[in-house]
């Protein structure tokens, strides 16, 4: 498919509960152009007993490409061993990646902190190692994460790491949380923008969780739609949109009602953002 705005992509933990097989099948069914895969759906298949060949294979048969594939969490502020052992599966990842034919790569800060100045020093790491295969490495802050909780530290860890691979993620509820909800991303270059994930946000979200999952679809909460979707084809942007809405409330759902609904929805609110629009 010819790179253009509006692709969607079906983030796996919108359908947690679902096996991999089925949850590639339903974002096919749902019109999904993509699928980003996480490390928890390969060590998922890991625990089914299943080399990592095998997941391969499955994932190559689910009739569906995969856009972007999420790395472990952690290596940013890891330190000693599990420092060592992170990035060693981060380079498996990298292989993964290029063994689907995926160019993007992409992480958050997971659990651990530390001072930026320590994360600038691995993501260049992180990017040295990327680059060997070929891939682009994005970035996402998370607005629960002790440090790296806003674009500005975003900003700080990316300019300082200095790596042309590396960019950023835009996430709609991190970015709404931080308070730069709609068109705050505005001042990063649009070359520097590698990823967009996307769900809504309650007027009262949960408190207290280090990995929120009371994200809603699109349309259904708060996020300005109008102003980021519009925004997003101004600045050409011509990734993949990641519906990415983790919700017990969903996962006690279908997966195909659930990934037929967030299809809809979002092209929707992307015919009212951006008028003529072609899907």
């Amino acid at each position: 498919m010819t790179d253009k705005f509006g692709r969607l992509a079906l983030h796996m933990w919108t359908i947690d509960t679902t096996l991999l097989k089925t949850a590639l099948d339903a974002a096919r069914v749902a019109g999904f152009d993509a699928v980003e895969l996480r490390r928890t759906d390969f060590k998922r298949c890991f625990d089914a007993g299943m080399s990592n060949a095998e997941a391969l294979d499955l994932i190559r048969n689910g009739g569906i490409p995969v856009g972007v594939l999420g790395v472990e969490y952690g290596w940013l502020f890891a330190t000693g061993e599990e420092n060592k052992r992170l990035f060693k599966v981060f380079r498996e990842s990298c292989e993964n990646a290029v063994a689907l034919n995926c160019k993007m790569l992409m992480s958050a800060p997971g659990p651990v902190q530390g001072p930026i100045r320590d994360a600038i020093g691995y993501l260049k790491q992180a990017g040295d190692i990327a680059a060997e295969y070929g891939l682009k490495l994005a970035i996402e802050f998370n607005s629960q994460h002790p440090v790296l909780n806003k674009l500005a530290v975003l900003t700080e860890l990316i300019t300082g790491a200095n790596k042309p691979n590396c960019g950023y993620l835009i996430d709609t509820y991190h970015f709404a949380r931080s308070g730069a909800g709609g068109r705050g991303f505005e001042s990063v270059s649009a070359e520097q923008i590698f990823c967009f994930q996307y769900s809504d946000l309650s007027p009262n979200p949960v408190t207290g969780v280090a990995r929120p999952t009371d994200r809603l679809p699109p349309g259904k909460g708060v996020v300005k739609w109008r102003e980021i979707l519009g925004l997003l084809a101004e600045k050409n942007y011509t990734g993949y949109l990641s519906y990415e809405a983790p919700n017990p409330e969903q996962w006690a759902r279908s997966p195909y009602d659930v990934a037929r609904e967030g299809a809809e929805l979002t092209r929707k609110l992307l015919k009212d953002a951006v008028p003529g629009h072609v899907m």
